[in-house]
């Protein structure tokens, strides 16, 4: 995997240990394994982020920041995940999770007319509120199982290629060796 690429761009663990905001966490950010990165930290980073970029709520960092702390998930790359539902992504991600939802719950989709006060806040919330969270359930669970297996499953086939092109390399150095005697 792109080991090398990852610890170029994440911060260190100094880097955000020094940040004054994050202090309230106390020995939390000098755990170790938040920082490491093998298949098993990234592989849970991307289960943690993964879900929480598909989940509408405020605060998506705060809690995959905490999830990557509770599961020793690589808490830098958990966080950066969650950047994938940007204020860009966020408006197709969230209606295709809401018209999951209405599909599932087998409701119609209602049409897109947004105003911008309390009445229609409190009239369309249950109606548009609980098609979009449970869509935005089941994508975020079926697209961060879906992420966590394919980075197992690339590390893996990563690991594979690069021992059988070493024990190639090896094999070539020694009849070179043997033929050169």
């Amino acid at each position: 995997m792109p080991k090398k690429f990852m610890k170029r761009y994440l911060p260190t663990p100094e880097k955000v240990q020094s940040i004054r905001s994050l202090r309230f966490l106390g020995d939390f950010l000098h755990e170790p394994n938040l920082w490491h990165i093998n298949r098993h930290s990234v592989a849970r980073s991307f289960l943690v982020g993964i879900w929480f970029c598909f989940i509408p709520m405020p605060f998506q960092m705060v809690a995959a920041a905490f999830f990557a702390i509770w599961f020793n998930a690589n808490l830098p790359l958990s966080v950066a995940l969650v950047w994938i539902s940007n204020p860009l992504t966020m408006p197709p991600m969230f209606y295709f999770n809401y018209k999951i939802g209405a599909w599932i719950l087998n409701r119609p989709v209602l049409a897109f007319d947004f105003e911008l006060s309390w009445g229609w806040i409190s009239e369309r919330l249950v109606d548009i509120g609980i098609p979009l969270y449970l869509g935005s359930l089941i994508v975020a669970t079926i697209s961060a199982c879906v992420a966590y297996l394919g980075i197992q499953y690339l590390w893996r086939r990563k690991i594979r290629t690069d021992w059988r092109e070493r024990r190639k390399h090896r094999l070539k150095q020694a009849s070179a060796s043997t033929h050169a005697s």
